[in-house]
């Protein structure tokens, strides 16, 4: 088929600007979508008299033959059409005949590419939320089945208190459960159809938009035909949580790799999820984790790009938009692998209690703790503060041990200490302790346990 205009032409274009100009490389993903939406353009169209009913009807089966065809693969895509709509356009028309040239009354391709983009988005957005579900629960188990270990947390990277591995587990859990609120928020901006928009002013045709808006299952019909073609914040918004999403990724990694690490040995990255060297044979490297925490720096560079494509475009439609699509297909389909990744990755992981109990016996852990042992005792806080920072000083900084000092000892430090003090001074104690809401003891992630297993369940 010739090109959508090639009629107003004297000549035809260059090969070479049409090989930089053709999109069908990228934009096939979107084929099932024009299909979808064309199917529902033709039923409008003959419901209102605009074509023959009997044309719509050959329209739309010959469209859901091509989508079957798509669904299975079958679907060849010539890469001698410039874009997704011409080359659905011409297999319908090799299909059904002539009637196929109705198809694309009362539509642009600026208003049907939009449309193809949004049912994208609205499909692999969801598909990501369920994604992110799985990994969440994968997550959650694994928490569950090391509820009982300890573990040295780190503010700074430097020793700071004590909390449940599990605890430390939630907290990604938290972490992508805003992940997906984000999309879904962008779900709801996006959910709105932009189809008999047409170029940018809307159709003299007696069109019925908001039959294809019920027929397509959309929330609702967009109100500016400008704004219809025009904008994509909704790629934009798409792309920011996925690479909000790609940051939380990459610090889950981070941790990993870092307890990873000989001189951490906190856990052991599956074999499976894992490379060698190619001249050190000791080597066991967390690979995947290290592409993932690199593969964060595509996602954000995709959304500068989304970005910078936008900012100086006038309203409304100009080519730079069909540059939208490469960084959303790749930021959608890299999240999506990152996420499948991850979910094994949790699945496969080994904890190394025995290694984690050699790193909590710093005593530098229990410091808040005994510094709201003296709150308790009435002590303000900046005088309890000051205590406990000259008993690190006098006692920890010389290599003493405080659980070895006898109480005239401590009471050197402040009268109100007492033998007791020491009682604190086990990992256990230290969690089960904490009383404040959220916290890191048993009792608290018994709650936050229950609560995940009802949202993510």
């Amino acid at each position: 088929m010739g090109k959508f205009w090639g009629s107003r032409f004297d000549g035809s274009t260059d090969s070479l600007a049409d090989e930089f100009s053709f999109s069908i490389s990228y934009d096939c993903r979107l084929a099932l979508y024009d299909c979808i939406g064309g199917i529902a353009h033709a039923r409008m169209l003959g419901e209102c008299g605009i074509i023959p009913k009997s044309d719509a009807k050959k329209i739309a089966a010959g469209l859901k033959r091509i989508g079957k065809k798509i669904e299975s693969g079958q679907f060849k895509f010539d890469p001698r059409e410039e874009d997704v709509h011409s080359n659905i356009q011409s297999a319908l028309k090799k299909d059904i005949g002539a009637a196929a040239d109705r198809l694309h009354t009362a539509r642009s391709r600026n208003d049907l590419i939009v449309l193809d983009m949004k049912l994208y988005c609205l499909v692999e957005l969801n598909l990501t939320i369920e994604m992110i579900s799985d990994l969440q629960r994968s997550i959650l188990e694994f928490a569950k089945r090391h509820r009982e270990i300890i573990m040295p947390a780190y503010t700074h990277l430097q020793s700071a208190q004590l909390v449940l591995l599990a605890h430390h587990m939630l907290a990604y859990v938290e972490m992508l459960e805003r992940d997906k609120g984000r999309l879904k928020d962008a779900i709801v901006r996006m959910d709105t159809n932009p189809l008999g928009s047409c170029a940018l002013s809307g159709s003299t045709l007696p069109t019925d938009r908001k039959m294809v808006t019920e027929l397509l299952g959309f929330l609702a019909t967009t109100n500016n035909s400008i704004d219809s073609v025009s904008d994509r914040d909704f790629i934009i918004e798409s792309v920011s949580a996925l690479a909000m999403m790609s940051m939380h990724f990459s610090r889950m990694c981070e941790d990993l790799i870092v307890w990873a690490t000989s001189e951490f040995n906190f856990v052991d990255i599956d074999w499976s999820m894992c490379t060698g060297s190619s001249i050190m044979p000791h080597k066991k490297n967390p690979d995947i984790c290290e592409l993932i925490r690199g593969e964060t720096g595509t996602i954000y560079g995709n959304l500068n790009k989304l970005l910078v494509l936008l900012k100086g475009l006038p309203l409304t439609y100009n080519r730079d938009l069909q540059l939208d699509k490469p960084p959303l297909f790749e930021s959608v389909e890299k999240m999506q692998l990152m996420l499948q990744l991850l979910e094994k990755l949790f699945q496969t992981l080994k904890v190394k209690p025995d290694q984690i109990a050699i790193q909590t016996g710093n005593e530098s852990f229990y410091s808040v703790d005994i510094m709201e042992y003296l709150i308790q005792k009435g002590v303000t806080y900046r005088e309890a503060h000051d205590t406990v920072g000259k008993l690190i000083k006098g006692c920890l900084d010389q290599g003493g041990r405080i659980v070895d000092l006898t109480e005239a000892q401590l009471k050197k430090y402040h009268p109100k200490f007492a033998a007791d003090v020491k009682k604190l001074l086990k990992p256990e104690i230290s969690v089960k302790r904490k009383k404040s809401y959220g916290s890191t003891s048993p009792t608290s992630v018994a709650r936050q346990f229950k609560y995940w297993e009802k949202i993510l369940n």
